[in-house]
């Protein structure tokens, strides 16, 4: 089984590359590792990547493209024993070279949903000076649309080694590799597209500085604050200028201990233990404060996706 650790980052076709670098850099807050050609990789303090974007032409009024994720393995792993492993189940993983700053080397395979995972060793973050903007500890998770869950639960628990850690309904799912309760998420819907990708927070105030520095920006909150039942999560949401939804979270559940089978216990929880488990749709699962989710925010098909 491949040992993923953490998700490492998330690649985007930007239709206006320099409107999305400078909102990563100076409504964000991300570092600019090195910019070539029309590619830029950017990182959270405590990531050694976090951001990959790439110039294209995608459609005007749509949101940004997201084909690729990283998930890392520790920086001892061997990448020639994850290609062993994926062609075993029947994949043609082919290992890259010098990809770019924070990966030396990744295995990339694709996923049911058509989602470009590239396996690749952890690196250690490098320090840099404090910048503006947010400035997010970490990439905490990506989500996606996909058209069948079910498979691609089946590819990330067989393939990566990923656990489930709870469902909405029968339609969204959350699924971890580590400690945090979840590292990449899928919902059903007739397309594969990203629902949004998701970055960490240091703690409630945090959130309140974000939100502010969001607003000197003219960039406001589609949804929250508020506190998710899966995860419990506190979470903001807004869009930013390449389309995507961001959520900016803080106090997201966690696992220490796989033997146990239960989340760190947190005042918060109703469940004790709070155990990974089936959630009922609707409000108060998506939070717990008690509003709803705006009618339009990336709609969810809450049917007919069998788990």
């Amino acid at each position: 089984m491949i040992p993923i650790r953490r998700i490492g980052f998330a690649s985007f076709d930007s239709g206006d590359i320099e409107k999305s670098v400078d909102y990563y850099t100076n409504v964000l807050g991300l570092s600019l590792l090195d910019r070539v050609g029309g590619t830029a990789w950017l990182a959270c303090p405590g990531d050694a990547l976090s951001v990959v974007l790439n110039a294209s032409q995608h459609p005007a009024g749509e949101a940004a493209h997201c084909g690729q994720i990283g998930l890392q393995i520790g920086p001892q792993d061997d990448l020639a024993e994850v290609e062993h492993h994926l062609r075993g189940l029947g994949l043609s993983p082919e290992r890259v070279s010098d990809v770019g700053p924070g990966v030396a080397a990744q295995v990339p395979v694709t996923d049911p949903a058509g989602v470009r995972v590239c396996v690749h060793n952890a690196l250690p973050p490098v320090p840099r000076a404090a910048t503006c903007g947010v400035v997010p500890r970490k990439l905490g998770h990506t989500a996606f649309f996909a058209p069948d869950v079910q498979k691609t639960v089946e590819f990330y628990q067989t393939a990566l080694g990923f656990r489930v850690s709870d469902w909405i309904g029968d339609f969204f799912v959350f699924l971890r590799c580590g400690p945090d309760h979840h590292t990449v998420n899928f919902l059903h819907g007739p397309v594969r597209r990203m629902h949004h990708i998701a970055f960490e927070l240091n703690d409630w105030t945090h959130v309140k500085h974000a939100c502010d520095e969001l607003d000197r920006h003219d960039l406001h909150l589609s949804w929250g604050p508020g506190r998710h039942g899966p995860g419990h999560n506190i979470y903001t949401y807004h869009t930013n200028p390449d389309g995507i939804m961001v959520e900016l979270f803080t106090e997201l559940d966690q696992m220490s201990d796989e033997s146990l089978g239960w989340f760190d216990p947190r005042p918060w929880h109703k469940d004790r233990p709070q155990r990974p488990k089936v959630w009922p749709p609707g409000t108060p699962t998506t939070n717990f404060w008690g509003v709803a989710r705006p009618v339009g925010i990336n709609e969810q098909r809450e049917t007919n996706a069998p788990r």
